[in-house]
């Protein structure tokens, strides 16, 4: 189905990601932001990278680069990242696991793939998303967080896994620290398995991950593609196809005013993204320790761009 708005049913509109090869047939998928929907609740950016098999000797290199006025959420389906950061965490994650790192005033890190997985071929699938930090949090002080997929509570029930991420779902709460009232969730559905979705948060979208989700009247939707949900409507999701279907529910509730978003900054002020840039392009950010790259600033033309 294409990128569009959907008149009837539970769905507000298809989102049909925009794909970037970063080399080495290496593609990511940017769900948010697009032109039919910037944000869903205080997620303001959604990046699929993967699947993607590396060969001997190669593997993921994102430099040193900063962040603002957001947290970064890391979740793996298979593979794993060395993350280090200018607080000087160094952290592997792994399927499962949930990376949070909030950026506040300012934090720089780099996302490789450890020099011991490069020795064989290495395998790496996962979402990187971002959450814009309410107003009041916005120049908090930069924070990391790390959460084992065994800390984190799962609600199972006949043909359905549930891993709560962040916020609260289902009736259970993830114990991940979180800015602002939103959610996340791993959803895992076997072959032919129903689950209702109700309506817990003013904004709620569906990224399908792998496999085929069937929503009735609203269609059929494969892998790669963002549903989003009307306000206020339930919705069914049946796993359609002869593999089980992978999907990541996330929103919350709407932002406490728009957000403007230029390369890796997100601020409620055009002003204070135009400091950080200008911070970074004089190397004024904190280093990340053991690390001598950074990727520099890229040429940006015109002003931050308004969310919503």
């Amino acid at each position: 189905m294409p990128e569009e708005l959907l008149p009837d049913g539970a769905l507000e509109v298809v989102v049909v990601p925009r794909t970037h090869d970063l080399g080495d047939n290496f593609e990511v998928r940017r769900a948010l932001p697009s032109k039919q929907r910037r944000m869903v609740g205080p997620f303001v950016f959604l990046d699929q990278m993967g699947p993607h098999v590396f060969s001997p000797g190669r593997g993921l290199d994102v430099r040193p680069h900063p962040h603002i006025g957001l947290a970064t959420v890391t979740y793996l389906f298979d593979g794993e990242i060395l993350h280090r950061d200018s607080l000087g965490s160094v952290q592997s994650i792994q399927p499962g696991d949930v990376n949070w790192m909030t950026a506040g005033r300012g934090i720089v890190h780099s996302e490789r793939t450890a020099e011991h997985d490069r020795q064989l071929e290495s395998s790496l699938f996962g979402l990187q998303c971002w959450v814009a930090l309410p107003q009041a949090h916005e120049e908090t002080e930069p924070a990391f967080l790390h959460t084992g997929k065994r800390d984190l509570p799962i609600e199972e029930d006949k043909g359905v896994s549930a891993r709560i991420i962040a916020g609260s779902f289902f009736g259970r709460r993830s114990p991940v620290p979180i800015l602002s009232n939103l959610f996340q969730v791993d959803v895992l559905l076997q072959p032919g398995s129903q689950l209702e979705i109700p309506p817990e948060y003013r904004e709620q979208a569906i990224y399908v991950v792998q496999g085929t989700l069937d929503l009735g009247k609203d269609g059929v939707f494969e892998s790669g593609q963002l549903l989003v949900l009307k306000p206020g409507r339930h919705v069914t999701l049946t796993a359609a196809g002869p593999t089980p279907a992978r999907f990541m529910l996330l929103g919350g509730e709407p932002m406490d005013g728009p957000r403007f978003l230029t390369w890796n900054f997100v601020s409620s002020s055009a002003e204070r993204i135009e400091q950080a840039k200008d911070d970074w392009r004089d190397q004024r950010f904190p280093k990340v320790p053991n690390e001598t790259e950074f990727i520099p600033l890229p040429d940006l033309p015109g002003k931050p761009v308004r969310y919503p």
